[in-house]
């Protein structure tokens, strides 16, 4: 196995696009798909699993503000960060996968989404194209917010490799997953909603026996629980940090985060 991990970094022009709602899916109880097609996501690249775009949400009048950063009412619009789940340069449509959870304005959004709908997508402003050459078994860790990413890497993944995926999600979240790799799927149930967040995937890892020669890690689920589980896997397991790769897809008592955890 390779000694280290090849990862490339693309950078992107950064657009703001005006797309429409062409499909709307129910893929779990609680996950929704939705299709966005649009002349302008001409010339737009997503080459990362874990890539994410800025989901542009309209206004209270319905209309969508698409200025630069730094114009006027900018500030102003609301906007989350998702993972481009599929794009189809041929069709120009754009998938994206919605957690539906309580409420927030993607949950809103979505729920009401209908054909017709429209919504605005920044980026992505880059790309980390993680090669599985050197790689023998693929790690994947996350919560339901990590799916998207995750069925994306798995649908990439060639025959010649493993993966395993360890998910910790409410009853309801669970969804089907392939891949042609050699594929163990771990369902981590969150059986009590007043748990520490990720206390159940620590507990699930522990019990788990994971090799560490040439084992890429990724993970994915709120920022402290993510820092946990990366110290977990470096100081408890054994693993090379450069071997490790963690992001904080939401923080607890914050909006809109989105954190590369590498300490």
């Amino acid at each position: 196995m390779s000694n280290l991990p090849n990862i490339t970094r693309v950078r992107h022009e950064v657009r703001m696009r005006r797309t429409t709602v062409s499909r709307v899916e129910m893929i779990a109880p609680k996950m929704k798909r939705i299709t966005l097609m649009s002349d302008e996501l001409r010339g737009f690249t997503s080459l990362g699993f874990d890539d994410h775009v800025k989901l542009i949400f309209p206004g209270a009048d319905g209309q969508l503000n698409l200025s630069p950063p730094g114009a006027e009412g900018a500030s102003e619009r609301v906007m989350r960060d998702f993972t481009p789940r599929r794009f189809d340069a041929t069709a120009g449509e754009l998938v994206i996968d919605f957690v539906i959870h309580d409420d927030g304005p993607a949950t809103s959004w979505a729920s009401d989404a209908k054909v017709g709908s429209v919504l605005g997508v920044g980026g992505p402003r880059g790309s980390s194209i993680i090669s599985t050459d050197g790689i023998g078994l693929h790690l994947l860790i996350g919560d339901e917010t990590a799916l998207p990413a995750i069925a994306r890497r798995l649908e990439e993944l060639p025959a010649s490799t493993s993966a395993m995926v360890v998910a910790e999600v409410e009853p309801g979240f669970e969804l089907p997953l392939s891949s042609r790799a050699n594929l163990q799927v771990v369902w981590v149930p969150r059986t009590d909603p007043n748990a520490v967040t990720g206390e159940f995937l620590l507990g699930a890892l522990d019990n788990l026996p994971i090799m560490k020669q040439g084992c890429f890690a990724w993970a994915a689920t709120e920022t402290q629980a993510v820092r946990a589980i990366r110290r977990y896997l470096v100081e408890g397991r054994g693993f090379d940090k450069r071997w490790v790769k963690a992001a904080g897809y939401w923080q607890r008592g914050a909006v809109g985060s989105h954190v590369v955890v590498d300490d």
